[in-house]
Parts: structure tokens; sequence; C-alpha cells
């Protein structure tokens, strides 16, 4: 789930004493946020579907029940004055919509494979164009399975019928990132919904190659012994598998729907500074660079991606990985390129009794915000997730509101 990889990152993060703040880069001073008339500025939630974490709220749900579900999460985002949702469209190499390379999500039935009786993806566009908000399409490249078991997919499932293109891992199934038919298949599928549909965005998360497993070992010898040979180390050769299906994709796009966006959501450190000089001034148990082999900075530095919005799912002064070290190294990372900077925001911790005492308080993620208008970089914030959204519990999201989304605001272009 996107936020459990996260919290699970979080597992491995010693907890030492804060590292001094560096806040000299990334153009501070930016104009204020949700001022009257604020333009240009992201204000988004994550609706989430693998495991139904966010809607449906269960599979088996009548085609009327689901539609209404999701349009009251649209409600709550129009309420909030958010101006774009991002819905997780192929959380498990599936499709929400009548995808010819995929199955239907068993999230929706219960059943892999089955029909829902309407299109949510289809729907989901045009509900929310209706009012006013931007809708971006997420897709999961590799994973296939929350489980190990290639004979629970549905029998038409391309894993089924190409099952050398899995590996299991951690008790999940991911397709494997070194072999070039998996790549173009990821994209093909993934290009399919940009020619149905006006998506107004792609949107990957931060799941590339899986999250470490402590004793395991992802197991792509055969693909890097076929294709591996060119490159110093594995490391190297899983990094360049990465890199071409953000370019391949971002190519893909383009064709198919000029105007449409594409964007991407890491893991909010890319690599330690004892790891790299170029790297944040953090302690993450996990970089992306050399853990899911994801070159997120490049991705930035080099205008590959549209947009870039790192999940920076930690509180202002957290020791390992402090929100307001992260947020002006990020800034520093876009400076000068073509790639917009939004930040993730975790309201799922906002008053969870399990979370730092920091987020029992409501005030938590306005701080975030208020500390990121000082950056002209810093354009807008995504919340993780929709559940959390209508429900508010401690109120932050609220806080959010009053504080800083007073009037309305068009997303950046």
């Amino acid at each position: 789930m996107f936020a459990t990889a996260a919290l699970a990152a979080l597992a491995t993060m010693p907890q030492a004493s804060a590292a001094p703040g560096r806040h000299g880069s990334g153009a501070p001073g930016g104009p204020g946020r949700g001022g009257a008339g604020a333009a240009g500025e992201m204000r988004g939630v994550w609706l989430a579907t693998v495991a139904n974490r966010d809607w449906p709220s269960r599979p088996g749900l009548s085609a009327a029940q689901q539609r209404a579900e999701l349009t009251a999460h649209l409600d709550a985002a129009v309420r909030a004055r958010l101006n774009t949702v991002i819905l997780q469209v192929r959380p498990t190499a599936d499709a929400l919509w009548p995808s010819p390379y995929e199955p239907w999500s068993q999230y929706l039935t219960g059943t892999q494979g089955r029909h829902p009786g309407w299109d949510p993806l289809g729907t989901a566009v045009t509900e929310a164009h209706a009012r006013g908000l931007e809708l971006h399409a997420w897709f999961n490249p590799y994973r296939v399975a929350l489980h190990a078991d290639p004979a629970r997919l549905a029998a038409s499932h391309p894993a089924r019928e190409n099952p050398d293109w899995i590996v299991p891992h951690g008790g999940k199934l991911y397709y494997d990132p070194g072999l070039p038919e998996v790549r173009a298949f990821v994209r093909e599928a993934v290009l399919d919904a940009v020619r149905r549909y006006p998506v107004d965005a792609v949107h990957f998360d931060d799941y590339f190659y899986p999250y470490p497993v402590p004793g395991q070992t992802f197991d792509d010898d055969r693909s890097h012994d076929a294709h591996g040979g060119a490159f110093p180390d594995r490391a190297a050769w899983r990094r360049d598998n990465v890199d071409r299906l953000v370019r391949e994709t971002a190519a893909g796009i383009k064709e198919a729907r000029p105007g449409t966006r594409f964007g991407i959501s890491p893991f909010g450190v890319w690599r330690n500074a004892d790891a790299d000089a170029l790297g944040s001034r953090t302690r993450a148990g996990v970089q992306t660079y050399d853990d899911l082999h994801a070159d997120t900075r490049r991705w930035a530095r080099e205008n590959w991606i549209d947009y870039i919005c790192p999940q920076l799912y930690w509180h202002i002064g957290f020791a390992a990985a402090d929100y307001a070290e992260l947020l002006p190294w990020w800034a520093e990372v876009v400076r000068g390129s073509g790639t917009q900077l939004y930040l993730g925001e975790a309201l799922y911790k906002a008053g969870d009794p399990a979370q730092p005492a920091a987020w029992q308080d409501p005030a938590e993620l306005s701080r975030h915000l208020a500390l990121a208008g000082k950056y002209a970089a810093a354009r807008g914030h995504v919340f993780f997730a929709a559940r959390e959204l209508a429900a508010d519990p401690v109120g932050a999201m609220a806080r959010v509101v009053a504080d800083h989304y007073r009037q309305p605001a068009t997303p950046p272009r």
C-alpha cells in the first residue's frame, strides 16, 4: 500500500538527535499560500484503491454504490478547496477501466477479471471535471499481487500467461523490471488509459524495485544475465531499467495525448548525505537511489517528468528525516529545471495515537504549508489520503483549509 512502505522505511530509521537545518537553498521568500485568488497551486489528495484502502469501501458493492462513494470523495475534495484527485487505477497489474491488457481489479467486485458493470475511470474523469477538479490517473508499474501465488490470479492475467515475467519477493509478486518485454507491456497498459480518457496526468508513486525485505534478495539473476552485461554492477543496471521506464512512459504520454502531464511521487529521501554529498542531511533507513533503484533526483533535475511529489511523511523536527530539512533540499533539486515540486503530506498520521506527539497537534500539517510558503519552488501539496480527508478525526485538514485554503486555487500548469 502507498503509505505502508513509507512506514516500513521509518521502522529502520535511527531515532537520533535532529541534524541542523539547512534553509539557504531553493529560493526562499516565495509567495504565501492561500491568499485571495491564489493561482497555480497544487492542492491534491490521493484516492487509493489497493486493498480497498479508500475506495470502494469494500469489494462487491453495486455499481450505483461504488459510483456514489466515488462522487462523495470528489465532493469532499471540493469542500476542502482542493483542485486535484489522484485516483489509483492500476493498483496490482489490473485495471479500473475496460483494459484490453489486464483484468478488472478485484477491489471492485471481489473477483479479479469480473466486470463491475460500469467504467470507474471514465466516470471519475467526467465527474471530476464537472466539479472543476483535475483527475490524475495513478498507476503502479510493477506490483502484480499482494500475495505470492500466481494461481490466485485471474486465468487470463498476463502474469500467468508469461510466468517468466514475475518474481516473488516478500510475500508478494512483482513484474521483473529487467525484462524489456515487461517494460514495453507496462508502458502500453498505461498508455491505453491515456488514449481512452482525457486524464490530466499520469502518476506513479514510490514502487519501482520493491522495498528491501530483511534476509531476502530480489531474484533477477536471469534477466541480469541476459541484459546486464554492459553495466559495472547490478545496481547501475537496475537504475537504468527504471530510467528507461520513466523516459519511455514520458515519451508515450506526449505522443498519445499532448498536454497530459507525467508526475512521480517517490519516497522522500533520495540519498543520505553520509552516502552522497549531494544527498539530504537525513539518516533514513531507505534511500530511493540505492534501495529502489530510482534516481529520483536525476528525473527532476533533467526534466524527464513534469512534476515530482516526494512523500515527506515526517514531522518538523523528526531526527532521522526532518520535514524542515527535506523541503529546502527538494526545492534546490528542482531549481532551474522545468519540473514542478509538490509536497506529499501525511494526513493519515494526524491524530493517530501510534504516531509521535507532533502528530497529535492538529496544527502540524498547517505548519508544513506555512514553511513551504517560504520557498517559491514549492508549488503545492498532496494529502494522503481520501479516507482521512473525509473523516478528519482531529481537524488537521480543517486547520489547513482555514489557514491556507481560504480561496480556491487553480492547479499549476
